[in-house]
């Protein structure tokens, strides 16, 4: 979809709209965005451009402490697009010779997505595209696995890989509040962590269940200087962080994205999902790829073909067959996010990596470990220095 000079839709979301400050579970809100991104989706559905119609998919609860969703998608991987690069890097370059998003027909665009030049946000359908302009583009995912299922592409022209900036990063944010919904949830992959397009984008789709991971309790470890607070998930199979708080959506996206790019600078694949309408991040890194590489992963798990990327790391899994979908139980999942999930001993130690590079931010209050002579000292006696 390389085509400057065309005429797409447009909705321009305003950078300064103020929030409430009520969470999204307290309010009934109305949302342009929403409105007009579900209309398109049912459009493409309808018309039959999805692989698959996932309005058409088994989906279940399990029952147990988590909930945790799953629905079968029978023979996704057949017709999805296949991964073209290696999983032990997470920064990789560009390469303009594999699928990427320049390649989607414009049947496959929902609408641009770009900051109101009025402070207004608005919807047009038929804006010109300059030749100069770089668009950020909303297009629908072609083998979904939920309703609304849709990619964002930041900057899509400058054909930037899968690595987190700030930038690109505060766009996403700006995607989940203009949703005004807690049911839209906006997810990243990195390289390494199951992203399978070496070509900058997120993720989102709209599912009217709370996640496992949403309901998870959690301990706060850290408040930063910024009023931006960081927990850890408790009673939960994947260890993560969670961040949440500040005094505006750029605070807190600027303390995820420094964690973000800490991570994949240092090689750490990781998934980060938005939620709650901007106003709650999860953070979790993850070495499944690294154990399968190692060959410590059973054969049975690997028939399964289940990728644990950002939405299964959430508690959200699709299954591929029928066999896995009707034998799914919260332990077996559970089972599988704990292998998943970094170990106690190395998830302590990435904590204290990332709350020491977030230190030059300011921390006013780490209820949990210190820095110390350079070396980050934890409280929990899992973690050896």
């Amino acid at each position: 979809m390389g085509d400057q000079g065309a005429k797409l839709p447009l909705y321009s979301f305003s950078k300064s709209a103020k929030d409430s400050g009520r969470s999204s579970e307290e309010r009934v809100p109305h949302s342009l965005f929403l409105d007009r991104l579900l209309k398109v989706w049912e459009e493409c559905r309808l018309i039959g451009l999805f692989h698959h119609d996932i309005t058409a998919c088994e989906t279940k609860i399990l029952p147990g402490e988590h909930g945790f969703i799953v629905v079968l998608v029978e023979g996704r991987d057949l017709k999805k697009r296949p991964t073209e690069f290696g999983l032990d890097k997470v920064l990789q370059h560009f390469d303009g010779r594999k699928f990427n998003f320049t390649k989607i027909g414009q049947e496959e665009v929902v609408f641009r997505f770009e900051e109101s030049e009025t402070n207004e946000a608005q919807y047009l359908e038929h804006a010109p595209v300059m030749a100069s302009a770089c668009p950020n583009v909303i297009a629908i995912n072609v083998s979904p696995i939920a309703y609304g299922h849709v990619l964002l592409i930041p900057r899509m022209l400058d054909c930037m890989p899968q690595r987190i900036d700030r930038e690109s990063f505060l766009l996403a944010m700006h995607m989940a509040r203009e949703a005004q919904n807690p049911y839209f949830r906006v997810g990243y992959n990195s390289l390494g962590a199951f992203a399978t397009i070496n070509h900058l984008h997120f993720q989102a789709y709209y599912l009217t269940e709370p996640f496992p991971v949403e309901k998870a309790p959690t301990q706060r470890i850290a408040t930063l200087g910024s009023g931006v607070k960081i927990s850890q998930l408790l009673h939960y199979p994947v260890r993560g962080l969670v961040f949440e708080g500040g005094s505006s959506l750029e605070d807190l996206s600027d303390v995820i994205s420094s964690a973000c790019i800490f991570l994949q600078d240092n090689n750490f694949p990781y998934n980060a999902l938005i939620s709650d309408s901007g106003k709650q991040i999860f953070l979790l890194p993850q070495w499944y790829a690294e154990k399968r590489a190692q060959g410590k992963v059973s054969q049975e798990i690997l028939e399964k073909q289940v990728n644990p990327a950002v939405w299964e790391l959430g508690g959200h899994f699709a299954l591929k067959r029928r066999q896995d979908y009707e034998e799914a139980s919260e332990g077996s999942i559970c089972s599988f996010l704990e292998m998943v999930s970094l170990s106690e001993e190395r998830f302590a130690a990435m904590k204290g990596y990332i709350l020491g590079a977030l230190a030059g931010g300011g921390v006013k209050d780490i209820m949990e470990g210190a820095q110390r002579d350079g070396k980050f000292v934890s409280n929990d006696p899992s973690c050896k220095n």
